[in-house]
């Protein structure tokens, strides 16, 4: 300390020594100027450049660690995204498969109901055509014996003593068969 504290002094004192301008060469202020820079860039070397350098060299390993960190994160993200994306088009396309199966399932069974409807409504025409067959048939038949009764009566009545009933319903049944063939 007592050093440094003796070269100001000198330093200092031969400034007062000599007295010129702004442009006069002084070796001796020159050679304390270059003497006190040295000394001052030790004193830094010693004290400050380490902590400085050490301080950039973490900040620049922080810096690339990040910026590996970003870039391992942007990676995983476009993966992510494929997949998402992959995963978007397998369940869009399952989905268009399911529809489609849907609407063919639908159009299935649309057609089995038509196609039993129209069994079940052409059995129900069969079976009513056959009933209104058979209620004809039996109309006409008690008709038939209606008229036939009617007709026997009648004859019975007119010739009373000419023929018995047995003759008399054989001989109408041949006039309506007659008829019928008619």
């Amino acid at each position: 300390m007592e050093l440094l504290s003796y070269i100001f002094v000198l330093a200092f004192a031969g400034a007062d020594a000599v007295q010129g301008g702004l442009l006069d060469v002084n070796p001796g202020l020159i050679l304390w100027t270059v003497v006190t820079f040295i000394f001052l860039l030790l004193v830094l070397k010693k004290i400050a450049w380490k902590p400085i350098l050490s301080f950039l060299n973490e900040r620049e390993n922080i810096i690339k660690e990040s910026l590996e960190k970003a870039e391992t994160a942007r990676k995983e993200a476009e993966l992510l995204i494929a997949d998402n994306k992959a995963a978007m088009r397998k369940a869009e396309d399952e989905a268009q498969k399911i529809i489609d199966q849907s609407r063919e399932y639908a159009e299935k069974l649309k057609n089995q109901i038509l196609d039993e409807s129209k069994v079940t409504a052409k059995k129900m025409v069969e079976d009513a055509a056959a009933q209104i067959e058979r209620k004809n048939a039996e109309a006409f038949n008690k008709l038939k014996d209606q008229v036939a009764e009617i007709a026997i009566n009648a004859a019975e009545k007119i010739l009373k003593e000419n023929l018995d009933k047995p003759q008399q319903l054989k001989l109408v049944d041949k006039y309506l068969d007659e008829m019928n063939k008619n």
